[in-house]
């Protein structure tokens, strides 16, 4: 240890994996004990880690805290190292909400329940094990390890076409994972010293091909996780095909691993790389946005379209990160919030809509209104939260997003078409959103789905609000999230500027226009820089 502490990252993340070693040995023929068991471990993690992070975080600090490093297998230089700051903490208490509720949302799973919640809990600890990792090493083979769970969720318990859709998703995100060893290793090796603690790497100087190398391989591996374009399609099939507690952690907690890869390894460790990628990144980003939008429209399959949706929302993280400024950062970790508690309700609801119609395609469903008036009350806000309605998440978070690249260095040609490229994407959301709503609730109710539906239940109700209250709290005060995060997100964005180019700027024709003003650019230094024409 690196301090007289008690080991709080170490518990959180080895609790819910230790109470899931007993579990094959309960006493349960129908799954009830099991269901309870389970449940009681997610929300005593849950609610260590905000006792923990009350206690001992400190939000106006910018660099690691709650840091804990044990040398694991010296001979290879692996060390047990976590640790959290303004872009982890967050992210690791969505993980705690968002499993929870999945747990919860698992009450009705009979086929072999043992098992089920077992690789929930193991998921549980790999999952927040990647957001607090801090040795490179540890990195990849808790990002390894989180594969292996959601694989087996969806390929034992997901739809007709499960096999499938887990052999896609387990061949990218496996083979897309050898970027991360392949581009930690060179970085690792590269120098006189050989570490893979992330703190001595970031303080490394790498030749300048060497750093663009490592920051496109990781770009590769994590945009896979992210769901970027053309490397996303593997998430339409997973969703179509998971049941919904495993949508709930694809999409409110693993394509969060991506993006906060993103800022962690490619912006933190690799910002000159960033300073020549960052363009690249807008580009996808916009891609992104408006390809997601427009299959979301062609999908009949209510969970495709769902996860097209969030393909298109993942668009906005790339555009706040490309931004170069902490306004784009904030707006970015705040997408990645937003989206994971939004997406997690949307699939949730979806999950029962399901369990009622046995259907998940959208012309075999309508009237579901009068049957279910207040599923149909929490469909109508989710999706209005998705949208971005004022008042909503959303709508700060990609408003945020928008000002972040409003005020970023490019040329103001560059800044103008991204920006209005983007605006259609939020155009294209209501329209399928809205849409989905009409053909599902409205119209004739189809006989064919039977005479009576049974409506959300207290425990269904219980799950949407614990997401829907937070998103409404963001919404009216984002300063709830932001004020954790921004101390962070400002010495990133400092250490970005200040290898920000000063040669292109000063070239006409340049992507980049101007430096930016303010406190943040006193850093920024003359290099050179990528000219675009």
């Amino acid at each position: 240890m690196t301090s007289e502490q008690f080991p709080w990252l170490t518990s959180i993340i080895l609790l819910p994996i230790v109470a899931a070693l007993p579990i094959p040995l309960i006493p349960d023929k129908d799954g009830r004990t099991v269901r309870w068991y389970s449940l009681f471990v997610g929300l005593a993690d849950f609610a260590l880690m905000v006792y923990a992070f009350w206690q001992h975080f400190d939000r106006s600090e910018a660099g690691l805290q709650m840091v804990e490093k044990i040398s694991w297998v010296p001979q290879i230089g692996l060390n047990w190292s976590l640790a959290v700051d303004g872009l982890s903490m967050p992210l690791v208490l969505l993980t705690g909400l968002v499993t929870t509720l999945a747990i919860l949302a698992s009450w009705n799973i009979n086929v072999k329940p043992k098992l089920f919640h077992f690789l929930l809990l193991l998921l549980y600890g790999a999952q927040i094990a990647v957001f607090t990792a801090q040795d490179m090493m540890l990195f990849f083979l808790v990002w390894e390890l989180e594969l292996v769970p959601v694989y087996l969720l969806i390929s034992i318990w997901g739809g007709p076409k499960r096999q499938y859709a887990a052999t896609k998703f387990i061949l990218y995100t496996a083979l897309a994972s050898l970027f991360i060893l392949v581009a930690g290793l060179a970085l690792a090796f590269s120098g006189d010293s050989f570490s893979f603690d992330l703190t001595e790497l970031g303080l490394k100087n790498y030749s300048f091909w060497l750093e663009l190398l490592a920051y496109a391989g990781f770009l590769i591996a994590f945009g896979v996780k992210l769901s970027v374009f053309p490397l996303h399609t593997w998430l339409p099939d997973a969703h179509g095909e998971a049941n919904a507690p495993g949508s709930m952690l694809l999409a409110g907690i693993l394509l969060k691993m991506g993006g906060y890869a993103l800022i962690r390894f490619n912006v933190q460790l690799l910002p000159e790389a960033h300073i020549h990628f960052a363009p690249v990144l807008a580009v996808l980003g916009i891609v992104n946005i408006i390809y997601g939008a427009f299959n979301a429209f062609a999908q009949d399959n209510l969970k495709r379209k769902i996860a097209y949706s969030s393909i298109s929302h993942m668009g906005f993280v790339l555009l706040g990160i490309a931004a170069y400024n902490s306004l784009g950062l904030n707006g970015a970790l705040l997408q990645m919030l937003s989206h994971g508690l939004i997406a997690a309700a949307l699939f949730f609801l979806a999950g029962v809509a399901y369990e009622r119609t046995h259907t998940l395609q959208i012309p075999q469903i309508s009237g579901l209104a009068k049957q279910m008036p207040v599923t149909f009350a929490l469909f109508t806000a989710t999706a209005m939260a998705s949208l971005a309605l004022p008042g909503m998440s959303g709508f700060v978070s990609e408003l945020t997003v928008f000002l972040g690249f409003t005020d970023s260095v490019y040329s103001s040609g560059f800044r103008t078409v991204t920006i209005l490229l983007a605006a259609v994407g939020l155009i294209l959301t209501p329209m399928y959103l809205l849409s989905m709503l009409r053909r599902i609730f409205y119209g004739n109710y189809n006989l064919q789905l039977g005479q009576v539906l049974a409506d959300a239940k207290p425990r269904e109700l219980f799950i949407t609000f614990c997401l829907l209250i937070p998103t409404l709290a963001i919404g009216f005060y984002p300063k709830l999230t932001t004020q954790v995060y921004d101390a962070t997100t400002t010495a990133l964005a400092a250490q970005v500027q200040a290898n920000l180019p000063t040669v292109a700027l000063a070239q006409q024709g340049s992507l980049y226009s101007q430096m930016p003003t303010g406190e943040e650019t006193t850093a920024v230094s003359m290099v050179s820089a990528p000219v675009i024409d």
